[in-house]
């Protein structure tokens, strides 16, 4: 019989076992013999190849590592996808940053060059992030790691595109959109941050038409905005303005006649409950501008500077000069009312960091209403269901109320969408894939290939079939898709699981996965954002150096609730790592009792018969725990198992059971007595590294691998115990 060392080592043993686990190939489902009949499989929510590991992501991880541990443990066809996306903006930023350090710029460089040093970064650094999860004990079957750049991934973009305006879904339009005046692209919500930023109130008196002495006032925090108002709203529901619905003002600076309209949006709490109507620079203003039929005036650009639709005096300033400027001119007509202190949230480009600008501009969209439609009818009829339950509100309302979907980014790093112009003819366009050998508009012209990008979200809304092979006909995508569950933040609910559903079932005819598990937020202890530009990140892997992977991982799993933030205590991590010192302690003891006895091996499948009372109390708490610890994991209240299996393994087994084993053992009457007992603690051990191995793999593989067990195979592919 091998002893274990007198302490354990989680630094040795982890990169020990690691290697040990992908050179037997038991992350790939097919190396496993014989092939299960049941499947069951998850792809990993694809990081940015610019990301590193941080708590989310360590958090997300150990989730998924304990269900695909625990499903290849039940005999299931196990599978946990890998992958990257490309980044878009993200992996621009961090090029283009990279070259200007170098002294090269990126527009004389051109895009073709450009993307030959983008393609070099990630073949150097962009597959950080899925390093970094091997530390923590990922299962993942490396081997099928996919990235939303593989030509067979590219090909399945062209065809969703393609798809969608076949359907008549994609459409082409000059709507308002958020600007990034630094990086010259549209952005999604996600891609913004948002600063608190000190300003002020102003309000600022509208006259009435025909009646100059008489004002509405409302009240703004962009007063330079206000050369593109359409018209002043109010709520129908506010009695104040009931007698002016349909009079006009006139706009001050730009003396122009504008409508009071009515209209449910406007916030009646919100300053003088009278708002400006800008449709051009945001995004509710756009919305009351198109139910009210109201002019689109554009008067800043794409540089964030005053358009040339303003007068003389604005063009070419910057906003917040123009602002200046129009207060001054405001105040010297005694149109300021009042000038309150005012705190705002600013959106930020969350690369660059520069303000956004929401204006018109022309981009790609997809219709929602249809896709979101299916997208409901699959959560409400329970196809797709929601842990915690209480996120399918969110997922409602957000489906409700969804924008269509703007899908074209301004960038160079990432697929090109597959629309051809006419050169004689720019407004007029083919959807194809390939470039059509002729034009179909000028009969002349070699058509030019649209330089917008995809939305990094439409091509991840794919990820659960494309990753496996669609449109292709694969042997993964039959096994494997519909995938059995996912596991994601709440901040892209709308922005991805949305998206997923109501892709997959549009274009596949089935479910992304049956079970959606939104994770707790992970905050700082004091409830604060983790961020590293915050100094309140936390880096996984310096924890994991600290207490082991397998101490972090527990320490995690343990703070899981259905709660919707997890206030991170490293405390926790602590106690993770005594408890798998305390695992060690406890296995070296019982091993210790096999010393002296004939040497054999020992079921850990068949329970053995017990005599002793206290043999028959463990193995009755054996079975108990292990129905529940199941049970919990399959609902997924992976919090709620940890701490059962530690109050069992600590308390029950260790505290009285190994104690009373002990002196049972030395007492025993007959070699036969003794020997069911050592059968008996062996058992419950090795039942209990099973149980324990989801959230703590690799102590428990090292473990196992040293006791006396029949038949015994690597933990990871241990049969499950029996229920």
């Amino acid at each position: 019989m091998d002893n274990l060392n007198s302490q354990y080592d989680p630094k040795i043993t982890e990169e020990k076992i690691y290697a040990f686990w992908t050179k037997k190939g038991f992350f790939d489902p097919d190396k496993i013999k014989p092939r299960p009949k049941k499947n069951f499989s998850i792809v990993l929510p694809p990081p940015n190849i610019t990301g590193s590991l941080h708590m989310g992501h360590a958090l997300n991880s150990v989730i998924q590592d304990i269900l695909v541990r625990y499903y290849r443990m039940n005999g299931y066809h196990t599978v946990w996808l890998p992958g990257t996306d490309h980044g878009g903006i993200s992996a621009e930023s961090v090029v283009g940053k990279k070259l200007h350090k170098e002294g090269i710029n990126k527009f004389e460089l051109g895009r073709e060059k450009f993307l030959e040093k983008v393609w070099e970064w990630r073949e150097e650094y962009g597959n950080k992030i899925l390093a970094q999860l091997k530390k923590i004990g990922a299962s993942c079957d490396w081997s099928r790691t996919a990235f939303t750049m593989d030509p067979g991934y590219i090909k399945a973009i062209d065809k969703a595109f393609i798809h969608f305006h076949e359907k008549g879904w994609v459409y082409r339009a000059e709507r308002v959109v958020n600007w990034c005046p630094r990086c010259k692209t549209s952005l999604s919500d996600l891609e913004l941050e948002h600063s608190e930023e000190k300003s002020s109130l102003w309000h600022i008196k509208y006259p009435l038409l025909g009646d100059e002495k008489k004002f509405v006032v409302v009240a703004t925090t962009r007063p330079e905005t206000m050369l593109g108002d359409s018209a002043v709203a109010v709520n129908p529901k506010d009695i104040r303005y009931k007698d002016l619905v349909g009079k006009n003002l006139v706009l001050p600076i730009a003396n122009r006649v504008i409508p009071i309209v009515a209209d449910s949006l406007v916030d009646l709490e919100f300053g003088t409950g009278a708002v400006k109507v800008t449709p051009a620079h945001d995004l509710t203003d756009a919305e009351i501008g198109r139910r009210h039929n109201l002019p689109v005036i554009k008067v800043i650009n794409e540089n964030a500077r005053m358009a040339d639709d303003v007068a003389v005096a604005y063009r070419g300033l910057k906003a917040a000069e123009a602002r200046q400027m129009i207060v001054e001119e405001l105040t010297a007509a005694g149109l300021i009312e009042k000038i309150e202190p005012y705190v705002h949230q600013v959106p930020k480009c969350y690369r660059c960091n520069s303000t956004i600008e929401l204006i018109p501009s022309k981009q790609w969209f997809v219709k929602m209403e249809d896709l979101s439609k299916t997208a409901i009818k699959a959560v409400r009829s329970n196809k797709v269901r929601f842990h915690p339950k209480r996120w399918e509100k969110v997922f409602f309302d957000w489906q409700r109320n969804t924008r269509d979907w703007c899908v074209s980014r301004q960038l160079w790093w990432g697929e090109r969408l597959p629309v051809w112009f006419c050169q004689k003819e720019p407004d007029n366009y083919v959807v194809s894939a390939r470039e059509p050998k002729k034009c179909p508009f000028c009969k002349k012209c070699a058509m030019e290939r649209s330089t917008d990008v995809f939305d990094t979200w439409f091509s991840s809304a794919l990820w659960p079939f494309a990753s496996f092979g669609w449109p292709k006909a694969a042997k993964d995508l039959d096994n494997f898709f519909p995938t059995s569950v996912l596991s994601t933040a709440r901040d892209i609910i709308n922005l991805w699981v949305a998206r997923m559903i109501f892709c997959s079932l549009e274009l596949t005819g089935k479910i992304p996965f049956s079970d959606v598990i939104i994770h707790a937020t992970v905050l700082t202890k004091d409830g604060r954002r983790m961020s590293k530009s915050l100094g309140t990140g936390i880096d996984p892997l310096l924890l994991i150096d600290k207490y082991g992977a397998d101490g972090m991982r527990f320490g995690l799993a343990w703070q899981i609730t259905e709660s919707q933030d997890l206030h991170f205590n490293e405390d926790n991590m602590l106690a993770g790592k005594k408890f798998c010192n305390k695992l060690w302690n406890a296995s070296r003891f019982a091993l210790m009792q096999l010393q002296g006895a004939k040497a054999r091996e020992y079921s850990a499948d068949t329970e053995p018969a017990a005599a002793a009372k206290d043999t028959r109390l463990i193995l009755k708490k054996l079975k108990k725990i292990e129905k529940s610890v199941s049970k919990k994991i399959e609902s997924y209240a992976f919090g709620a198992a940890a701490k059962e299996l530690y109050e069992f393994f600590w308390h029950d087994f260790c505290d009285i059971y190994i104690e009373k084993a002990k002196v049972a053992i030395r007492d025993a009457k007959s070699p036969k007595e003794a020997d069911n007992l050592r059968a008996s603690l062996i058992y419950v051990l090795a039942n209990s590294l099973k149980l324990l191995h989801p959230f703590i793999p690799f102590i428990t593989e090292e473990i196992y691998s040293i006791i006396p067990v029949k038949n015994k195979k690597p933990l990871i592919v241990e049969n499950w115990p029996k229920i």
